[in-house]
């Protein structure tokens, strides 16, 4: 399995005095050194006295086991004590851990907040849930707005589930999200920009006027998708020896879910009306996308589309 990494920023607090902010970078460099019993040793002491971006790396370091042993639980107390501060990699960061063990809505709460400040991955994450309505109150217009706003910062998953909305969201919402998401990009730009530092900059008071040091990183293993759902195959019905296997290179998607079971749940609400078709249950990082098929054409899948009235519904090819 590939493990991608990302790199989430610890930028120091605009409160930070000199020594603490030099400690922070110390504990960083000593990180990318990966002398990890050093860089802990750094950071303790800051996280303590509350630090968010300390408690934040703190954190990591317990969830990946450097310098110190894996240690999930106490790394969650971590990233509580700094997302509560506003810390938004570390709201992304604990989003992202509940989302993926299960706990959606605990999970959805932060990946609100730190899309709000506009991180690109968590206004993937909860813009699609918007749209879905998946244990949030459904708000298209909104979800699309933060899915064009991580689009637009370059998020690959997040380029691909725009072009699918585009294809199911009427373009009178498209339009009223477009502008929601510029209205929103003004007033939380993304962290890291130059107008995220620049507001920054504004909003501290004339004694804690020093130039921002530039940002660090501690590398960080995102959580693992969802492993997909082997398919199981549709027995032929005897008593109808017409219906043979469905054969074809497209499908017809119903949806993106933050949990597996929810794509199931909805396949075996629908299913009586698709056919004997089968279920792809597609990962996406952390979303789970509901794929039925196959279908010999583009029109037989909009056919089956057109057949489930008041379900979003739309084909895709598979070759």
């Amino acid at each position: 399995m590939i493990h991608r990494h990302f790199f989430l920023a610890a930028i120091l607090a605009a409160t930070a005095s000199p020594l603490a902010a030099q400690n922070v970078r110390a504990g960083i460099e000593a990180w990318q050194r990966a002398d990890y019993a050093r860089a802990v040793a750094i950071w303790r002491p800051l996280a303590e006295a509350g630090d968010a971006d300390a408690q934040f790396n703190l954190g990591q370091a317990y969830r990946l086991g450097r310098g110190l042993a894996i240690n999930l639980a106490v790394a969650k107390t971590w990233f509580e004590r700094a997302a509560d501060k506003g810390h938004v990699d570390a709201q992304t960061t604990l989003g992202l851990l509940l989302f993926q063990n299960g706990e959606q809505v605990e999970g959805l709460k932060w990946l609100g907040k730190a899309a709000g400040q506009g991180e690109a991955r968590a206004m993937l994450i909860y813009g699609t849930a918007l749209v879905n309505g998946d244990t949030v109150t459904q708000d298209p217009v909104l979800g699309y707005a933060y899915v064009s706003r991580a689009s637009a910062q370059g998020l690959a998953p997040a380029k691909d589930t725009l072009r699918q909305l585009d294809e199911i969201i009427p373009i009178a919402d498209r339009k009223k999200g477009l502008a929601l998401a510029k209205a929103k990009a003004k007033a939380a730009p993304p962290p890291g920009s130059r107008a995220a530092r620049t507001a920054a900059r504004k909003n501290k008071p004339k004694s804690a006027q020093a130039p921002d040091p530039k940002p660090v990183a501690v590398a960080a293993a995102p959580p693992q998708p969802v492993a997909p759902l082997k398919p199981t195959p549709t027995k032929p019905t005897p008593a109808k020896p017409a219906a043979s296997p469905a054969t074809g290179n497209w499908r017809i998607q119903l949806g993106a879910f933050g949990q597996r079971g929810a794509a199931q749940s909805l396949f075996s609400r629908l299913s009586g009306s698709l056919g004997g078709r089968q279920a792809y249950y597609m990962p996406a990082g952390a979303v789970t996308r509901l794929q039925v098929g196959p279908f010999a054409s583009k029109s037989e899948a909009a056919a089956a589309c057109a057949r489930l009235k008041g379900q979003s519904c739309f084909p895709v090819a598979t070759k």
